[in-house]
């Protein structure tokens, strides 16, 4: 028996270089809708709930018309947009093959997170996938965290939960279980790169060594 038994994973910078893609399809709706643009920073701002309610407030009566877009613009993108890590896969394929439980949680919403992982290919790979719209209270709340000890039965300080931002290390904390905070994306190197996590990871094949190491 090696460190960990369970393991969860964020999407957004850490399974994939997607914030350029979100920043884009959020700008593509609010240009068509609201006949303007916004900074990423703002965008940023806007976190927390997901890409469905954000729309909901922003587009008002138009709401149904900007999600169809937006889901349309995100899907038809992502492949030339938002690759995958080059290694992520890898891991992934250890931690399947030795029968180790492997979780998403996420603030995406349930669509915008199965667009992601159908097209990087990676669905197959997750045990449980826990999104904005599954949980009553968005990171940093460890709700998902909790459902995930929960759901197999696992002990927190045996679980390591992969993450690129402050939140999710708070998530972490707040569930009792380890955080690795990876910072292989641009945005979340100049966010938190200053932010204390129990483990720190600046390229994927560091990593996907320490993954090699700990995971039996």
């Amino acid at each position: 028996m090696k460190n960990f038994d369970g393991i969860i994973f964020d999407i957004d910078g850490t399974l994939a270089d997607t914030h350029e893609l979100i920043f884009d399809t959020f700008n593509h709706v609010i240009e068509k809708y609201l006949n303007k643009r916004m900074s990423n920073d703002e965008i940023v701002a806007l976190f927390g709930p997901t890409e469905d309610v954000i729309l909901k407030e922003y587009m008002a009566e138009r709401y149904g018309e900007a999600r169809n877009d937006y889901y349309e613009y995100y899907r038809k993108n992502h492949k030339e947009k938002a690759p995958a890590y080059p290694g992520i896969e890898e891991v992934l394929i250890f931690l399947k093959s030795r029968s180790i439980p492997v979780g998403i949680f996420t603030g995406k919403g349930r669509k915008s997170s199965e667009i992601t992982l159908k097209e990087l290919g990676l669905i197959d790979y997750f045990d449980l996938i826990i999104t904005g719209d599954d949980v009553e209270k968005h990171k940093p709340d460890p709700e998902g965290i909790r459902l995930f000890l929960s759901r197999f039965n696992l002990q927190g300080e045996r679980v390591l939960m992969v993450g690129d931002v402050a939140n999710d290390v708070k998530a972490a904390r707040d569930a009792g279980v380890k955080c690795a905070l990876v910072l292989w994306d641009k945005f979340s190197r100049e966010k938190f790169s200053g932010v204390e996590a129990d483990f720190k990871f600046y390229s994927v094949e560091e990593f996907k060594k320490f993954i090699f190491d700990n995971f039996e």
